[in-house]
This record gives structure tokens, sequence and C-alpha cells, in this order.
């Protein structure tokens, strides 16, 4: 199949390149040659690729910042989206988005998860962006598959793990707090990416779930994470109340994969040994660009 990435850079655009050139012919895209929120771009690139599957990673995903930059996160998150699922439909193609956890409140009692049918009601925009993207698709005619995952970490790019990494390397005598009260299924990216492999070539479509299995707390993601990686370091649980952020986040974000493990499409594995595996891959690779990053002058923004 011939198939068009939207967000091809990113964290799990990149996984996702990896995984699916060995049998299908990829065009990969992103800022700033291809825009997924201008429709003229996208009905020119379509017209000229005219591809079997859009595979949609594009989205913006600083979620703090998406409160103050609200008209950006919904023209990239779900203008964006509408765009590609016109153009999907016009062409008969199979249109594969990618959504989050953050269309659900999180207020449900932890361990309970959440399935694809449960009620959403975002608390964020970030959340409210990503569930207006999915409504979108919803309603345009494509066909269509969204996979909603959480706590997204891979090799490239920025992540949770690679900055706690990176903070307990410059100072490992610090004791880091790391929030203990929200519970999620970290998912590498990696994996999300051979699930979307799945869901392809399956041609499947509806709403998914597509998260790691079990569940943990950042607090615990962490201390695992850097157990692994085999180096000194100080954590101690807090809570949210101790670490303010402007955009309010799920205290439950555990997602059940209900619809891919009825379909026998689910290739999701526990979160605990998706890291170890993640760990014994890439482990030189993180130190490396770590002590890159501490060494790396910092910026002060003066000029000379």
């Amino acid at each position: 199949m011939k198939i068009l990435i939207t967000g091809a850079r990113g964290q799990l655009g990149r996984d996702c390149q990896s995984v699916l050139s060995a049998a299908h012919a990829l065009v990969a895209t992103d800022l700033p040659e291809f825009d997924a929120s201008d429709a003229a771009q996208i009905r020119d690139q379509l017209a000229a690729v005219r591809p079997d599957v859009i595979l949609n990673c594009a989205a913006f995903t600083r979620v703090d910042d998406c409160e103050t930059q609200r008209a950006l996160a919904f023209q990239v998150n779900a203008e964006a989206p509408r765009l590609l699922a016109a153009a999907a439909r016009v062409l008969g193609a199979h249109l594969v988005h990618i959504s989050t956890d953050y269309v659900f409140d999180g207020a449900r009692p932890v361990p309970q998860p959440y399935g694809e049918n449960d009620a959403t009601r975002p608390l964020s925009a970030y959340g409210a962006s990503k569930l207006a993207g999915e409504q979108a698709v919803r309603a345009s005619g494509a066909r269509f598959a969204i996979l909603r995952t959480a706590w997204l970490y891979g090799r490239h790019g920025g992540n949770f793990p690679k900055t706690m990494l990176r903070l307990v390397l410059a100072q490992p005598e610090l004791t880091r707090r790391v929030i203990a009260e929200q519970h999620g299924s970290p998912t590498w990216s990696w994996r999300l990416a051979e699930q979307i492999r799945a869901v392809i070539e399956a041609r499947a479509e509806g709403v998914f779930h597509a998260t790691a299995g079990g569940h943990t707390t950042w607090f615990g993601f962490a201390s695992a994470f850097l157990a692994a990686m085999a180096v000194p370091h100080q954590l101690a649980p807090c809570g949210v109340a101790d670490y303010p952020t402007p955009a309010r986040r799920p205290v439950n974000s555990i997602l059940e994969n209900s619809r891919l493990k009825a379909a026998k499409l689910d290739v999701m594995r526990p979160w605990a040994a998706d890291l170890a595996e993640f760990v014994a891959r890439h482990r030189a690779e993180l130190l490396e660009e770590a002590q890159a990053a501490i060494s790396r002058p910092q910026r002060t923004g003066a000029k000379s």
C-alpha cells in the first residue's frame, strides 16, 4: 500500500516510518514543507500522491501551551484532521488518526479503565482540541480508524523518561519529586507503530484504544526507567497539588484496548516489558544524548 504520513519527523512518525517501510511505499511529510491544516496544500499533495492510507501523526501536543495557544491547538488538532478526512473521503483512502487519553476527565476510580464507548469530557484545551478532531473525522464520511493512546515515549523527540534522565544525570545528588497521583500506561511509540501497522493491514475501522498493558504512576514510571538505565538517582513521590500546571490532566488515564482485542488485532505488551526492551535497545544512545544536552552551552538570549 501507499501510505502518506503526516507529522513524520515526530516521535511516533519516525517510528512509523521504521516499522512500515519494509512492506509499504511511504510518503513522509511534515512542517515546514507540508502543513496539514492548509486546505490547498492537502489538496495538491494528496492529488499528487493518491495514497491508499493517510496516517495522521501530526499534533500540537504541548499540553500546557495549548491553554494559551488555543487557536493553534484547534487548528492543528481539529481543523487538520477535518481537512484530511474530507480529502480521504474523496480519494477513498483509509484515514488512521492518532488521538489521546485526554479526551476523558480521568474521574473514574483507579484502576477502572476507560473503554472506547465511555463518555468523553476533556479537562484541557489540548483534550478539547483532540476530541474536536475525533468528531470531525467521525462525521466526515471517510473510512477511518482513530487510535487513542497515552503516556507516549520513544527514542526520538522529547518525552518524560528522557527528561528525567537528563535531570538526574545533571544533578544526581538532588532528590527529584515526581507525581504519584496520576495513573496511566506508559506506551512505547515503536510498539504503537507496530499496532498501527496491524490496523492498517487489517483495514480496521472505528475507534480503538491502543496503550500498553497494565498501569503505573509517573513516579512508578520514572523509578522503573532510571533503575533499568542503571544511573544513580533519588526520587520522591509527590501530589498533583505539589506540581501545579496550566492545564488540568486526567488523574486516571488507564485505557482498555477492548476493540483491538475483540478484533484479534492487539499487539500491545505490558508496559514494564516494553520499557525493559526499550532500554535494552537504546540505553547507550539515550545516555549519549542526555550527556550532550547537559554539556551544550545554555542560550542566554544575549547578543554579541
